[in-house]
């Protein structure tokens, strides 16, 4: 674990802190074979690819309505109730990112500019599953997608060896509003929404988190279809200064180191005595809590950060620009004010970021590696097109008919130029 004054860091040292490139690029021969073939064979490949990775023969790849139905019969109804209270949450955040259908402004007299927000019309969400069930991620796809106003949503999710979906994540899929579900993981999954196969229809965009190939497998079909962003390893930065509790500041790091060995916890703060405190935290907590081995392999690469004010703590948390940051300081509110980077900011000592990652209602698909810098975390507009609408009337154009003539001709645009003189002509 690395300990250090800012002060003393190169720039080197501080991008090293966080690396910005994703492991994926050194995959992405392997993988372009899986989505030929998938493009190529289509639902034969996907049942092949299914065996040889998950170890599951699937002969109908779409789940069907008994086997939702039997999932909640199983399901337990005190875990029901938790994801339906957060599924409330999920659609209150992203109700209120709702625009109007239109939108209109006169900005000059007889001119009137505005843009109209139109749903695309297919999205495909993808959940992780197999050994380990992600039913938040289901919620968090699939109900922003529909809040949106998108008329088909389909998931994919990867199948148990018994060719099974978890019962957990069927419900969550099915309460959230898909429209279909399939029994299809991995970079084969994103091919066949790519492209589609006789079973799976193609969409107009991907969406959702998921393993090292199937990031890969989303990066190589955009421009066939949309993505959302890639992800990779889980990170996060915690800003404190002296009132900072050390005990749950560490647990929070350890909160986001828990998801992979390569997931990267981070402290920065105004306060040496919080820092040695939170060390000797991380020290402690992770003796008692199961999936050691990954958290100790994922600290050996965190780091504790000092700063010298709560200015240079946001400096530094901007150039890391992580996907989770959290604000334990005396004046919160001020601090967030100044950052600029961040994937999902939590703002006050109740406020971890795991309430984010499972039940607030903000989302937990959120970009990694520096890509906060340049897209947002997902939501409602992930979802819908912007159409520019221009209405003009005759005054409207004549007050432009100089300026469009000019910048028109000046391009060489004649014909620009001329449907503009047309409408003023007598001829």
């Amino acid at each position: 674990m690395l300990y250090r004054r800012i002060s003393e860091l190169t720039d080197d040292d501080i991008e090293q802190i966080m690396p910005r490139e994703m492991d994926f690029f050194e995959i992405m021969d392997y993988v372009s074979k899986i989505i030929d073939d998938v493009k190529r064979e289509g639902d034969e490949a996907l049942r092949r690819f299914t065996k040889e990775f998950d170890g599951a023969d699937i002969l109908n790849l779409e789940v069907e309505d008994i086997e939702i139905e039997n999932a909640y019969e199983v399901v337990n109804p005190d875990l029901i109730e938790a994801m339906e209270n957060a599924a409330a949450n999920i659609v209150a955040y992203h109700g209120i990112q709702v625009e109007s259908d239109l939108s209109l402004t006169e900005v000059v007299p007889g001119l009137i500019l505005g843009f109209k927000t139109t749903p695309i019309a297919s999205a495909g969400c993808y959940v992780p599953g197999g050994a380990i069930a992600f039913p938040t991620t289901a919620l968090m796809t699939v109900i922003p997608a529909k809040i949106a106003g998108v008329v088909e949503v389909t998931v994919c999710t990867p199948p148990n060896k018994d060719g099974k979906i978890d019962p957990v994540t069927l419900v969550a899929a099915d309460m959230a509003g898909a429209d279909r579900i399939f029994k299809v993981g991995g970079a084969h999954a994103i091919a066949a929404m790519a492209f589609g196969t006789e079973t799976i229809p193609p969409v107009d965009k991907i969406v959702g988190p998921g393993s090292v190939y199937v990031t890969a497998a989303k990066m190589l079909i955009r421009g066939i279809v949309e993505i959302d962003f890639p992800t990779g390893p889980s990170e996060i930065v915690v800003l404190a200064d002296e009132t900072g509790e050390a005990g749950w500041i560490a647990a929070d790091m350890i909160a986001q180191a828990e998801h992979d060995p390569k997931a990267t916890a981070i402290l920065i703060t105004t306060s040496t005595e919080l820092a040695d405190k939170v060390k000797e935290e991380l020290e402690a907590q992770v003796k008692t809590l199961p999936g050691k081995d990954t958290i100790e392999k994922s600290l050996e690469h965190a780091a504790i950060l000092i700063a010298e004010s709560i200015d240079e703590g946001i400096i530094t948390s901007d150039r890391l620009a992580p996907e989770h940051l959290e604000i334990m300081v005396a004046d919160p509110l001020d601090v967030l004010q100044k950052v600029q980077h961040a994937g999902s900011i939590s703002v006050g000592k109740y406020a971890p970021a795991a309430a984010g990652d499972y039940a607030s209602g903000t989302s937990h698909v959120l970009p990694t590696g520096g890509y906060v810098r340049m897209v947002s975390g997902l939501n409602v507009n992930h979802f819908i097109t912007r159409v520019c609408v221009q209405i003009i009337n005759e005054p409207g154009l004549e007050s432009l008919r100089d300026t469009i003539i000019r910048l028109a001709e000046a391009e060489g645009s004649h014909g620009h130029a001329a449907s503009v003189k047309k409408r003023f002509s007598k001829g």
